[in-house]
């Protein structure tokens, strides 16, 4: 009897050994996990610092209960979301933040509504300056569905960082309403706060384009709630074609911005690291920008130094993202005639530029919209039925430059 009771004795500690290392194990094993999923994006917007007339309306953000309507790309059955206080110069507190499926916006499928988490927490506190992710979490997402992401803020910064064109209406309710469903009697705005990307795991045989744009790249001119802006069609004409159905479409347009200098937002090179080469599973860069840059030139005799300039900003954010293994559309600025951009030595610089794109060889592809946009037997001017206001595309104009687009170079 003692002869067992020692053995027993003996047996305990190495069997406790055993199980924690069975548990250090696991522990590893799901660490290990964490670390090497593989995140794609699909859905992102650029942050800028707010302007004053697209803050959000009274009652705010403070203490208030936001609810944002996204369009993703492609789908998935586990994810994390993005948010930022880049621009903000005090703490934004999001003390809950749940995702759900729409059912008519504001409106969520209850049945659906996962409440998600930062680091084990139901909360955080975004420092200045600082972004965040939310810990992963399971959830079926479907490809190109309408996602609601509603966030309970507790103190939030009086600078706040943001996505003034969100062509999508958000909605706001005074205090605590992460678990309602209707959203009856919210507030309106058509601008996002806070969010910034949404990423999902996918096999190693996913990616994602980035385009990265002006206003035209962000809507100006699309329909409100629509989801149709170019790169909405291009998102469901990948979506559908089973060759390319597991490609992320990222939007990264920020309206008046610009390649060098001035314009609004930070500059597409000052943007660059953070709006392409930060961003997971990024195979592509489809790039449109520069027409701002080329409507800020006063004098005829800048136009060609100006031009040349651009290029030069190409060539450096090419580099970038060869150096990542990141391949670059480039895409003809498109025709500006009647538009209060319009001069002739503007035209100038716009056809240096569109030549360089068309003829250098610098990008991977061309992605000719100049072409597909300018009405017939004219090279300047937007063909009278994509035409908005002379410098932005209508809705039919969006649709025509999301199938110009050759899905083969993504194949």
């Amino acid at each position: 009897m003692k002869k067992i009771y020692f053995k027993w004795l003996l047996f305990v500690p190495l069997f406790l050994i055993v199980l924690g290392c069975k548990s250090s194990q696991t522990a590893i094993k799901e660490a290990t996990k964490s670390t090497t999923e593989n995140w794609v994006g699909s859905w992102a917007t650029a942050q800028m610092l707010v302007e004053p007339h697209n803050m959000p309306p009274a009652p705010g953000l403070t203490d208030n209960t936001l609810r944002q309507i996204i369009r993703v790309s492609i789908g998935g059955e586990r994810m994390r979301l993005r948010f930022s206080n880049i621009f903000s110069d005090q703490p934004t507190v999001l003390k809950s933040v749940s995702v759900a499926n729409v059912v008519a916006a504001p409106g969520i499928d209850s049945a659906t509504q996962k409440i998600i988490s930062f680091n084990g927490n139901p909360g955080i506190t975004m420092n200045p300056e600082q972004e965040v992710f939310s810990d992963a979490f399971d959830y079926t997402l479907q490809p190109g569905q309408l996602l609601a992401i509603t966030i309970h803020y507790g103190a939030a910064s009086q600078k706040t960082s943001g996505h003034p064109g969100s062509r999508t209406t958000s909605y706001i309710l005074p205090g605590d309403h992460i678990n309602n469903a209707t959203f009856e009697g919210a507030i309106k705005t058509d601008h996002w706060y806070s969010i910034m990307g949404l990423d999902v795991r996918a096999d190693k045989s996913s990616a994602s384009i980035v385009c990265l744009g002006n206003s035209i790249t962000d809507g100006r001119g699309s329909g409100t709630n629509k989801q149709n802006r170019w790169t909405d069609i291009l998102s469901a004409r990948l979506l559908a074609d089973k060759k390319t159905a597991n490609i992320g479409v990222l939007n990264l347009g920020i309206g008046g911005n610009c390649v060098l200098k001035g314009g609004l937002g930070p500059t597409a090179l000052d943007r660059f690291d953070r709006d392409v080469l930060s961003l997971k599973g990024v195979k592509w860069v489809l790039f449109l920008e520069g027409v701002n840059d080329i409507g800020g030139i006063k004098n005829p005799e800048d136009a060609p130094v100006r031009a040349q300039q651009l290029i030069e900003a190409y060539k450096v954010m090419i580099a970038k993202a060869h150096a990542k293994g990141i391949k670059v559309y480039g895409c003809t600025i498109l025709p500006f005639e009647k538009s209060f951009y319009d001069a002739a030595h503007r035209q100038e610089a716009r056809d240096i530029v569109n030549a360089w794109i068309r003829n250098s060889n610098a990008f991977d592809a061309v992605v000719d919209f100049d072409k597909a946009m300018s009405e017939k037997g004219s090279k300047t001017i937007l063909s009278n039925s994509h035409d908005g206001d002379f410098l932005h595309p209508n809705e039919l104009g969006y649709r025509t430059m999301g199938e110009a687009i050759d899905l083969d170079l993504f194949k």
